[in-house]
């Protein structure tokens, strides 16, 4: 098969392998396509059934502990329970800070047995950024793993928590029975739960397949993170059709999960597929190129989660007798690129890669169903690749104000039609939601979601993701939002004005953040370095940006528009004299004068970002 092609031939050619997994496929479909919201079909229920049918075999595994689907099942119930004892009802929120541990897991199904959602912070944020994602929720309870309670500590005065004992905290110990000493104000979660019953609470409004099981943070396009409330629906599709459509997981399979628990992939995508086989998910709490093939050979992991930084980490490694010394022949999640795909592949020994793209908030998924190369897969759902604005990710209108697809196999903006059956469950802020529907496209009153992304079609309708358009960008696995970080520096009093973009760093995946500034103009020499430690001080580390150019002037269009295009293409080049620019460079606590030298350095990969 050519790189960038799929044929008929080629999807012919996988089907004796997919016949094989037969009775995953039938399951899968029903369960993808499930669609009464009614149905007392929820993530509690699915514990549940693997407590009930491998009561014995592991759920999670961490560190040198085993937790078995009974022990999960039961000491999620203790959490519905002491969620009920504290009043809290079907519909209620609480905002969970931890990092990936079993604790994370365990507080989530409880909490979805009594039809609490649990609103999944990024464990990265700290300050406006924090306080901002917790009071979008109005949680009635923050809870609080010992190794993030200085974040917490930060915005403790800034954050709105309905309850009167609304802190909780969760001691990181190795064991179930370690409950540790919470801090003065916090509760002792741990304690407090063990001294409730492990029955299965029983609720008079029961739980069902339309509620709001997890909010999920995500950059948007413009502002500050937006929350996009999770369904358990998006649970059961994922349990269909990612663990058994596409893995055809069993309960002997092992799913190594280093990405964080806060994101869509790794909850979602890695953890419904766990749920699907009865199988394990092997939790690590950060990615570590050095320790992954000892990790995965430690828990016998046949399946890991990944996005396409992981990847190229691994890649990077030098070459060892030992990379195909694992049982690993699965991997799922998103952002492989075609650079690296077969080599990938070829060097660890890797039969499927289930390649997918989906956002937490959207109505649109695609999987790579029929293991071919270089590919997203593709989607049941009703979508379309429409023409659009370079740079921008506003589709093109024409006279008659409708929109207009590219030509196939031409790059295009993917939008998803919303309806009855392809719901848009959006964000939780009205005008946020609206922003990104799409009304009137091709005819009047129908309405599609714009995804930002461009993406395009390589045969079978199989398409192969371009890049992430308009106000984002990806770096080090996480969406950043260019108008959070510029307001961010424009809080800093040390600017006139500045405008963020994402740039390509050669040997890199994704796009560095660089802003380029106008410093003030009040008579004080400007300090790169007390501008980087405010940036510190107020973003996770992947939003910083990594390049700074610093000017007199930005240059507008005569509607006083940025010529954002123009910056993003110049990038951190020197080529043209337009101020001096910085780079944040690899294990530096501040930033450095770029000179020829090291743009040279950094053009041919032997500065590693």
């Amino acid at each position: 098969m050519s790189q960038d092609i799929v044929t008929a031939r080629d999807i012919m050619r996988s089907l004796p392998t997919v016949l094989k997994k037969f009775p995953f496929v039938a399951k899968g479909l029903y369960y993808y396509r499930v669609k009464d919201d009614k149905k007392e079909l929820t993530l509690g229920k699915l514990v549940e059934r693997n407590a009930d049918k491998h009561p014995t075999r592991p759920a999670i595994l961490f560190d040198d502990r085993s937790i078995t689907w009974a022990e999960l099942d039961a000491w999620s119930n203790r959490i519905a329970h002491y969620l009920k004892d504290q009043g809290l009802v079907k519909g209620d929120a609480i905002a969970v800070l931890l990092e990936n541990r079993p604790e994370l897991l365990a507080t989530v199904v409880g909490a979805a047995k009594v039809g609490v959602a649990c609103a999944m912070l990024n464990t990265s944020q700290k300050g406006k950024v924090l306080a901002h994602s917790i009071n979008l929720i109005e949680p009635r309870l923050l809870v609080v793993g010992s190794e993030l309670i200085d974040n917490a500590e930060s915005v403790r005065g800034e954050v709105q928590l309905r309850h009167t004992h609304p802190l909780l905290y969760l001691h990181d110990g190795n064991t179930l029975n370690t409950f540790g000493d919470a801090p003065e104000g916090y509760v002792n979660l741990a304690l407090e739960v063990s001294r409730r019953p492990s029955t299965r609470p029983v609720l008079s409004n029961p739980v069902t397949m339309g509620d709001t099981a997890v909010y999920l943070y995500t950059s948007g396009t413009t502002g500050l993170p937006k929350a996009a409330p999770g369904s358990h629906r998006k649970f059961i599709k994922a349990y269909g059709g990612f663990g058994m459509l596409s893995l055809a997981m069993e309960p002997e399979d092992v799913l190594y999960c280093t990405l964080p628990l806060y994101h869509g992939t790794a909850l979602l995508v890695c953890w419904g597929s766990v749920l699907a086989g009865g199988s394990a998910i092997a939790l690590r709490r950060k990615f570590s190129a050095s320790a992954f093939w000892d990790d995965v050979r430690r828990y016998n992991a046949t399946t890991f989660g990944y996005v396409g930084e992981l990847c190229r980490y691994l890649l990077n490694q030098p070459p060892s007798s030992q990379d195909r010394n694992h049982g690993l022949t699965k991997m799922i999640g998103n952002g492989l690129r075609p650079s690296i795909w077969k080599e990938f592949k070829e060097r660890f020994g890797i039969d499927k890669v289930a390649e997918l793209y989906a956002s937490s908030e959207g109505n649109i998924g695609f999987s790579n169903f029929f293991n071919m190369d270089n590919t997203v897969g593709f989607s049941t759902a009703p979508y379309k690749l429409v023409k659009y604005h370079e740079g921008t990710r506003d589709p093109i209108r024409n006279d008659k104000g409708r929109l207009e697809e590219v030509e196939k196999g031409q790059p295009g903006l993917l939008i998803g039609e919303i309806n009855k059956k392809w719901a848009f469950e959006g964000y939780t802020q009205k005008e946020a939601t609206e922003k990104s529907i799409l009304r009137d496209g091709f005819k009047k009153g129908d309405a599609w979601f714009n995804t930002g992304d461009v993406l395009k079609e390589i045969g079978c309708r199989h398409l192969q993701f371009v890049d992430r358009m308009g106000d984002t960008f990806r770096w080090k696995g996480e969406n950043v939002s260019t108008t959070e970080v510029e307001n961010i520096i424009d809080g800093s009093g040390m600017v006139e004005e500045a405008i963020v973009y994402g740039v390509e760093i050669p040997k890199t995946n994704g796009k560095a953040g660089m802003v380029t500034l106008v410093p003030q103009s009040n008579g004080s020499a400007f300090d790169i370095n007390k501008l980087f430690d405010y940036l510190q001080e107020n973003l996770p580390a992947y939003a910083v940006p990594v390049f700074v150019r610093v000017t007199n002037a930005i240059e507008k269009t005569g509607t006083f528009k940025y010529r954002k295009v123009d910056i993003q293409k110049l990038g951190y080049s020197l080529e043209r004299s337009e101020g001096d620019v910085y780079a944040w460079l690899p294990g530096s606590s501040g930033y450095t004068l770029l000179t020829p030298e090291l743009v040279s350095d950094i053009d041919s990969g032997d500065v590693r970002f």
